[in-house]
């Protein structure tokens, strides 16, 4: 990386999208490419609570999980690195204020893909326990225009592999030339 980009590149660059928008993947590469350090807040309210998210909301309820995430999301989104945050943390108006000082990309990605993405059984995603499809076109509709708020960059993640994703906010970034894109096979 030259110096020149290095000066370009955010200090916190925030990842935020629906659930099995790619979140934790593209950050993870985004994180890797810019020798940044990655954090995912949904890993961080587990490391914080002690136990998985699900059981969170089954033992303490869904408004304990999202206290504990807002209060861990105004903290890292203060420090340098990429952050990764939880589908529904844009819902809070204390965490939107926050990421309106920090560079943020959203990952948008259709119902149809997250749905397929996740799976079934919305992998743990407490959210997401029943009928996964529905609840997922459900959130987005509350989410999108929020997202598209706090956004300083979107990224069309549909049939794009992370790789093609990272290297597209990569390109935005002024880091690296756009690469091919590398599409996902039906």
């Amino acid at each position: 990386m030259s110096d020149e980009a290095v000066q370009q590149v955010p200090q916190t660059i925030v990842l935020v999208g629906a659930p099995g928008a790619g979140k934790s993947t593209v950050g993870k590469r985004l994180a890797r490419a810019l020798e940044m350090d990655f954090i995912d807040v949904d890993v961080a309210v587990e490391e914080r609570a002690g136990m998985p998210i699900s059981e969170i909301f089954l033992t303490r309820g869904e408004p304990a999980f999202r206290e504990l995430e807002r209060d861990l999301t105004l903290e890292l989104v203060q420090r340098p690195g990429v952050v990764s945050l939880g589908g529904g943390a844009v819902m809070d108006e204390s965490i939107r204020a926050a990421l309106g000082e920090v560079f943020v990309v959203w990952l948008q990605v259709s119902a149809q893909q997250a749905s397929r993405r996740v799976g079934l059984t919305g992998n743990d995603r407490p959210l997401l326990a029943t009928n996964v499809h529905s609840t997922m076109v459900k959130l987005m509709r509350q989410r999108q225009p929020l997202y598209a708020q706090v956004a300083s960059l979107s990224v069309d993640t549909d049939g794009l592999r992370p790789g093609a994703v990272a290297k597209r906010v990569l390109a935005e970034l002024g880091v690296e030339q756009a690469a091919e894109t590398n599409h996902e096979e039906s």
